[in-house]
């Protein structure tokens, strides 16, 4: 009688640490996220600096991850990620003093910086430390963790904030970014400099990962337009739950496509991933009714499961030897770019069209990227 082999274990102590390492640097982030702009307002500066603290933030992520690789090259995983993680809660405790809107720019550009070194890490020790067999679960998986700061240390901070002061928040944000810092220590020396990589140049350069890198970033142009405009497009309880919906449902499609991609294919859930998303995007005709906002919240968080699921999956797969880092580094700019151009673009067609056809509008355009997802298939 023919046995099969058991499948190769997931949760090697690496990948443990490297989704514990990804965990704190998210969490770090994520509690004074909302905070920091609100603090800023509430000192007496214009509504403008919100926005102002809050672009430093992600041009300092964008300019960590463009250098990420480089870095890694040279110093190694463990030193970029422990400087990533110390960066974001140093800075975080310098949150604490008053500030001026300027210098609270700057802080959030150096909160930008640790966390784009670390997110890139721990997404190339994700993807080195788990079996190629079960590659969709394992990056699934951290995708999972991933969400779980996004879903809960956001309003968490806002509650801190309020019940306990923004200064707890920062304290503990340091806290939790220091803590992190005993993954890196922990891993082994396979997370040293790595010999002949691949560099986020050529990896972008080459149509197999520019491809789904691009086709990503549209449905993270839609991701950022929904979390920046719902909210204003309609009011009432819906718009929270719509939301809350949205986050749990992109949890369950990343970590049901992971898995299912594994038996049949990445490659095949790309375009159903952009044809779900698209197709939520254009329920949002019906935003001013609750339950059509709910459903259509739910359906676009599917999709923008699938689509992160398997296009970072096909990236991984079709990478170049010594190219995790670089893949990891070009999936999040496609995150980060796309969720920031997409609020800008809405804005110059809102005003014309309104808030419902806008966001058909929205689901429209993801769709144009078929053909594209069917080439990659």
């Amino acid at each position: 009688m023919t046995t099969l082999a058991a499948p190769p274990r997931l949760f090697t102590r690496p990948f443990a640490l490297a989704c514990g390492a990804a965990f704190a640097n998210l969490t770090a982030f994520y509690l004074p996220l909302s905070v920091v702009p609100a603090r800023v307002v509430a000192a007496g500066a214009p509504n403008g600096a919100a926005g102002l603290v809050t672009a430093a933030l992600m041009l300092g992520g964008v300019l960590a991850e463009c250098m990420a690789p480089r870095l890694m090259t040279r110093f190694g995983d463990r030193a970029v990620l422990a400087v990533g993680l110390l960066l974001l809660g140093g800075a975080a405790l310098l949150l604490v003093p008053a500030l001026t809107v300027a210098s609270t720019a700057l802080v959030c550009g150096l909160r930008g910086l640790g966390f784009g070194f670390a997110v890139v890490v721990t997404g190339a020790l994700v993807t080195r430390h788990v079996p190629a067999e079960r590659r969709g679960e394992g990056l699934a998986v951290a995708g999972v963790v991933a969400c779980v700061p996004a879903v809960a240390a956001l309003p968490a901070g806002v509650w801190l904030a309020d019940a306990c002061g923004a200064d707890v928040v920062f304290l503990v944000a340091a806290l939790v970014a220091a803590a992190g810092v005993l993954a890196p220590l922990a891993l082994g020396p396979g997370a040293g400099p790595v010999e002949h990589p691949a560099g986020l140049g050529a990896v972008a350069r080459a149509p197999e990962q520019r491809r789904p890198a691009l086709l990503f970033a549209a449905t993270t142009v839609a991701c950022g337009i929904v979390v920046a405009y719902l909210p204003v497009a309609t009011t009432g309880p819906a718009v929270a739950l719509g939301l809350f919906v949205q986050a749990l449902a992109a949890t369950a499609g990343r970590y049901g496509a992971g898995r299912w991609g594994d038996r049949h294919g990445h490659a095949r859930l790309v375009a159903p991933g952009l044809a779900v998303s698209g197709l939520g995007m254009v329920l949002l005709l019906g935003v001013d009714r609750a339950a059509v906002l709910v459903a259509a919240m739910a359906v676009f968080g599917i999709g923008f499961g699938i689509a992160q699921s398997a296009t970072y999956a096909v990236m991984v797969e079709r990478s170049p030897a010594g190219g995790h880092g670089a893949v990891s580094a070009l999936w999040n700019l496609a995150y980060d770019l796309g969720y920031g151009v997409g609020p800008l673009a809405f804005a110059a067609v809102v005003g014309t069209s309104g808030y419902p056809s806008a966001f058909a509008l929205t689901g429209l355009v993801v769709l144009t990227g078929l053909r594209a997802a069917r080439r990659i298939r």
